[in-house]
């Protein structure tokens, strides 16, 4: 079945989390933290681990993300985790890859199994979409 909402991101924070020992590249590595809320057919909020290669002036770069989601998947409420990458280049996204973390999921999203995506508009709306199962 899918499932699809907004969300908007708030509280993004850098960490002191580094590499060890430090390798020097042309882009960066950056961890952050954020928070995301979310409506639509998914309601409620995440926290988020945030790893990052990026360079903002040209837009380009990757990013590999650890969300932990409390809410409803339409009437089902509970926790899972959630992890997501993909590489930008100015507007454009690519490599993309996006899982439930099996095993994870708590109350009535026990179970939960799946795979989904982000799109964002040109006005900068965040879409998300879960593509679900749940296991017997």
């Amino acid at each position: 079945m899918r499932v699809r909402g907004t969300f908007k991101t708030t509280d993004f924070k850098a960490t002191s989390l580094a590499v060890v020992p430090p390798v020097e590249t042309a882009l960066a590595v950056g961890v952050h933290t954020m928070q995301k809320h979310y409506s639509g057919d998914i309601v409620g909020h995440s926290s988020t681990l945030f790893t990052s290669a990026f360079d903002p002036a040209l837009g380009v770069g990757s990013y590999v993300a650890m969300e932990s989601f409390e809410g409803a998947i339409g009437d089902r409420a509970g926790t899972f985790n959630f992890l997501h990458s993909a590489s930008a280049r100015g507007k454009e996204r690519g490599n993309e890859f996006f899982a439930i973390v099996e095993g994870s999921g708590t109350g009535d999203l026990k179970g939960l199994t799946g795979s989904g995506g982000i799109s964002i508009d040109p006005d900068d709306t965040h879409h998300i979409w879960f593509d679900i199962e749940f296991a017997p």
